[in-house]
């Protein structure tokens, strides 16, 4: 009995959602290179599964649904948003190497990843 009335507070206890928000544009060279490397497997990793890509144009209007912490300049930007409120971001795409190293440390530092989802 005890489990069924925790199980049902648990299961009734709103879930965070986590993003990774990727600012793009056309033309910009980094984004083109971070689809080739890192776009086909994005969504087959812990990472993708941790925070799924949505991706937002630089010169379009925002979402209504994204709150950032400051403005933003360049493309691409990697925006890691939980419910929509800005927790960190990555400006640029420093190669494939290095991108998922610092995925991973942000990811670890903001939504508890333990990179084994």
């Amino acid at each position: 009995m005890k489990f069924t009335a925790l199980a049902t507070v648990l299961f009734a206890w709103p879930a965070l959602s986590a993003e990774l928000i990727m600012v793009e544009q056309d033309g910009c060279y980094y984004c083109e290179l971070w689809d080739e490397q890192i776009a086909p497997i994005y969504p087959k990793t812990a990472e993708g599964a941790a925070a799924p890509l949505r991706r937002i144009d630089i010169h379009q209007v925002y979402p209504a649904d994204l709150n950032f912490v400051r403005s933003l300049t360049f493309t691409p930007t990697f925006v890691l948003v939980e419910d929509g409120q800005e927790l960190a971001r990555i400006e640029g795409y420093p190669g494939e190497d290095f991108f998922w190293g610092l995925l991973e440390v942000m990811l670890a530092e903001y939504i508890d990843f333990d990179g084994q989802s």
